[in-house]
């Protein structure tokens, strides 16, 4: 009964997470896009910070830290789907690291990235969440 428990807060925060990677490259669009409205851009400024930090950070590790509760108390480790769904995790890590240092850019306003480059920027979760669910549904190579 506890391993259901932690795999509903699992998905509850791999969810949580994603909406934070699916909104905060979005928002660098405006961002990018409408430089000229300060106005504008010190609201989206906010916004990106609050969505980074106190939705995007907390949903990350809840999602890391159920996810290797979960491998522990599955004894997971010797599945080969595993390995490669960790290696997805971390390429998502990594992109999730990089928003946030394009935030900072955006911030102090040295960013040169177009808006062209946030969307096509932001398939990239699409990608990850397709193959992390992949390896986890019909779980290849075992």
């Amino acid at each position: 009964m506890l391993y259901n428990w932690i795999l509903w807060f699992h998905v509850i925060s791999f969810i949580s997470w994603f909406a934070v990677l699916f909104y905060l490259p979005r928002l660098y669009v405006y961002h990018a896009e409408h430089s000229d409205n300060k106005g504008f851009i010190e609201v989206v400024k906010i916004q990106e910070m609050k969505l980074y930090k106190y939705i995007g950070v907390p949903s990350m590790w809840a999602t890391i830290i159920s996810g290797a509760v979960l491998i522990y108390l599955g004894d997971w480790m010797k599945a080969p789907w595993l390995h490669a769904k960790l290696l997805f995790l971390a390429f998502l890590i990594a992109y999730f690291y990089s928003l946030g240092v394009l935030r900072i850019k955006l911030l102090n306003d040295n960013c040169t990235k177009s808006g062209k480059f946030f969307r096509m920027y932001n398939e990239v979760p699409t990608i990850l969440m397709l193959l992390i669910v992949a390896m986890v549904v019909f779980k290849p190579f075992s």
